[in-house]
């Protein structure tokens, strides 16, 4: 959630010349309260669902929760409370952006709590479906939300172009979380969780990982060809090569352990990416 937000005030200061420390950090501190009542509420209901416990008993699976719940190391009320206390601090912080910058951020702050909440909780649970809602919800969630509402509370304005500049950073962030399913899709499966790598099988889904990665990296020069990103960000480009070489590692079915290495591998491309974008962006402000 760092480098989006990032991203979008970074993009202002480079388009618009425009920059809010204060604005800044109250922004960040509430997209990260959110991030973090995003992980937990998903700890909190996949352990009700008996996901946790599937990943847990499964030999196959890397179990990725928390284990505070299904360790019993916490209970559920106060695991429950420490989650609701993050919303709250990104709801205060969502409050007072909008009374500063205007009334059009509570609607990504809306819309960003509903992704967060229902992403795993009834009765949507989208995450749960395999139809490709969890997809598109951690794009817009990491990647166009954040970068256009930090945009936003920078310049009261949202040019198509700060849309356009979320494309990058929110497919690589969409792949890490989709490359974190293969970690226990077999525990998913029996859990009833449909993930699109549970509907596909892993054949599918590591074409669809490839996929992504793919438009991820081509969007980056089409970015500098249009004038959004200058055309130093191609630099970003060099991050591919050791994620496409982790790509060149896999067999057609591969144990947990080996996707550990692919979701490392996505997780450094994106960060190394995010880093290459917001240097770029800083330096484009003041040359």
């Amino acid at each position: 959630m760092i480098l989006p937000v990032v991203i979008g005030s970074v993009a202002a200061f480079a388009w618009e010349q425009t920059f809010y420390p204060f604005y800044f950090i109250l922004t960040l501190v509430g997209a990260l309260a959110a991030h973090l009542f995003s992980n937990m509420i998903n700890d909190l209901w996949d352990f009700r669902n008996g996901v946790d416990e599937k990943a847990e008993q499964s030999e196959e699976s890397i179990s990725t929760n928390s284990r505070l719940l299904a360790n019993k190391k916490v209970s559920i009320s106060t695991f429950a409370f420490v989650t609701w206390s993050l919303f709250a601090i990104a709801f205060a912080a969502g409050i007072l952006l909008a009374l500063f910058r205007g009334w059009e951020l509570l609607l990504f702050a809306l819309a960003g709590g509903l992704i967060a909440y229902f992403y795993v909780a009834p009765p949507l649970k989208f995450g749960y479906r395999g139809k490709g809602y969890s997809e598109i919800a951690i794009f817009l969630a990491f990647g166009v939300l954040p970068i256009t509402g930090s945009y936003f509370v920078m310049t009261q304005s949202l040019p198509i172009d700060a849309f356009l500049l979320s494309i990058p950073i929110g497919l690589l962030t969409t792949l890490i979380l989709f490359n974190h399913h293969f970690l226990h899709w077999r525990a998913d499966q029996a859990a009833g969780k449909k993930t699109l790598v549970v509907v596909w099988g892993e054949q599918g889904g590591l074409r669809f990982s490839k996929t992504l990665a793919v438009l991820a990296f081509t969007s980056i020069p089409i970015l500098s060809l249009i004038g959004v990103l200058p055309w130093y960000a191609n630099l970003a480009l060099i991050a591919a090569i050791p994620f496409a070489k982790t790509y060149q590692t896999l067999a057609e079915t591969n144990p947990s352990p080996v996707y550990g290495q692919l979701m490392g591998a996505s997780l450094k491309a994106t960060i190394r990416t995010g880093l290459v974008i917001i240097a770029s962006l800083l330096l484009n402000g003041f040359i």
